[in-house]
């Protein structure tokens, strides 16, 4: 493995995959997940979740990763050869969430300089929908282009491509030691100033507010493997790709659960914000707070803005702070999603990371405009749906059947604990990672098809088709294109 894709530190790859797993879902999905599962029940399913899917999974990847020293891709293709269409799928998959992650990008870009005027106006949800989406449900909006939208997300694009093209460690190592210390600290202060704003209890009480009943409900129990699955990244070829770059031998069990319990807290952290605000919000607006909660982009784009109109002078501090965390948050997201295509394009045809990572941000960069368009806002809420809830799990489940089944998981037993200093792995992670995972995955699965396919229009049903045929032409021609790379072949498995 050339220098160029290394960690300087093991530092660098746990604060990376901190940054990584830290994104947008941790600040406008999870809060929302947890009021409406039980508020303080919900950490039953959460904590078992954690325990009985994160942590184990995480554990198998990072383990692949390390002992091949390769990218996702080379990783599938030496275990089988003939599963290397699932070794191009799951990061082309992860290229279509980052080409719609950066419209999401570019969108807060905006409301950080709009933060430090409230230029959103006395209606946050008009000027949201209207002034800046300009939103359309009709396909023909995409031919109303939306230059201001445009501009932001090509200049996420821009900063994506010069911390990516760089050496890994010059780039995203040396990124990951400023901006994951500097996110948390940012939501830390976030949240100690909204617990002494008027009304905070009001919001704590109705988010931590345990409703019993809910454990018994089998949704609350998805959605909360669910929120593993996505706020871990579990699945989607990141994480084997970060630890492929590893040039020691490090103590990867140990590193998972540090890596798993900051995920956790900075998502807590982030929910007691939020509802501490919303909290006050109802207070002076004698609203209750169950009317006030949104989730997705209405949380972030339309009640926090609300919130802030209402906040006074300080919100002219914490506004800006508020979408500089967010920003920051979906930029180191970003760019571990760029990293398993980019790593498996190199290692399969000999292309510098440089030239890589150039050509994949100027494809992405020139998808993701038509999200600057009017359709651009149903458009993202359909691939999500289609990415996230049918794509990417079934890609699970066959990484699971792979790595615990065809790869048999057992060879990574004594492999994982010979460099465990404190924690061993034994028979009860080979019977989740075998046996347990792959039924849980599968089932949330089949719940997240029919949800889908329930609610879906003719034009949804249009996009989603679409959209899987993209995938899978994509993937299917990197799979029969010819490698390049003379080494493509050989296995350089640890032992």
């Amino acid at each position: 493995m050339s220098s160029e894709n290394q960690w300087g530190s093991p530092l660098s790859f746990v604060l990376a995959m901190i940054g990584s797993a830290v994104g947008l879902g941790n600040i406008w999905r999870y809060p929302y997940v947890l009021y409406s599962s039980g508020g303080g029940a919900f950490f039953i399913p959460y904590i078992i979740a954690i325990l009985v899917m994160g942590i184990p999974v995480l554990i198998m990847e990072y383990g692949i990763g390390l002992k091949f020293r390769s990218s996702f891709t080379k990783a599938i293709t030496k275990i089988d050869s003939r599963w290397q269409f699932l070794g191009w799928l799951i990061p082309v998959s992860l290229l279509m969430i980052m080409i719609y992650y950066s419209s999401i990008l570019g969108i807060d870009f905006i409301y950080v300089f709009l933060s430090f005027f409230k230029s959103w106006g006395a209606n946050p949800g008009f000027y949201f929908e209207h002034t800046l989406m300009q939103s359309s449900d009709s396909f023909m909006g995409i031919l109303n282009f939306i230059p201001i939208l445009a501009i932001a997300i090509l200049i996420g694009w821009m900063l994506v491509w010069f911390i990516s093209h760089k050496d890994l460690e010059s780039g995203l190592g040396k990124v990951s030691k400023i901006f994951v210390p500097l996110l948390f600290l940012i939501m830390i202060g976030i949240v100690i100033f909204s617990l002494t704003l008027p009304g905070a209890s009001i919001g704590l009480s109705e988010l931590y507010n345990p409703d019993w009943s809910l454990l018994f409900n089998f949704n609350v129990w998805m959605l909360a493997f669910g929120q593993i699955i996505f706020s871990l990244n579990i699945g989607l070829s990141g994480t084997v790709t970060f630890a492929g770059y590893l040039k020691e031998d490090v103590d990867i069990i140990s590193n998972t659960f540090i890596i798993a319990l900051a995920n956790s807290i900075f998502e807590n952290i982030a929910a007691i914000g939020v509802f501490s605000i919303l909290g006050y919000m109802s207070l002076q607006t004698s609203t209750p707070v169950p009317n006030l909660i949104d989730q997705g982009t209405g949380l972030i784009f339309v009640t926090y803005p609300t919130i802030l109109n209402i906040l006074g002078q300080w919100a002219y501090v914490i506004g800006p702070l508020f979408f500089i965390t967010i920003y920051i948050a979906g930029i180191t997201s970003i760019l571990s999603m760029i990293e398993p295509i980019s790593f498996s394009i190199q290692n399969k045809f000999s292309i510098s990371r440089k030239r890589t990572v150039t050509i994949l941000c100027i494809i992405g960069a020139f998808a993701s405009m038509v999200f600057a368009t009017s359709f651009g806002g149903a458009l993202l809420e359909d691939i999500d749906s289609y990415v996230n809830q049918i794509s990417g799990l079934f890609c699970i489940v066959l990484e699971c059947i792979l790595f615990a089944w065809i790869y048999k998981v057992e060879n990574l037993v004594d492999f994982l604990n010979s460099r465990s200093k404190h924690i061993k792995i034994g028979r009860t992670w080979l019977l989740i990672v075998k046996f347990v995972l792959p039924f849980f995955i599968m089932i949330i699965w089949i719940g997240g098809m029919s949800s889908v396919f329930n609610t879906y229009s003719q034009d949804k049903t249009i996009i989603t088709i679409s959209t899987a045929l993209l995938l899978f032409a994509v993937s299917l021609y990197l799979t029969l294109k010819k490698p390049t790379n003379p080494e493509w072949d050989e296995v350089n498995e640890r032992v």
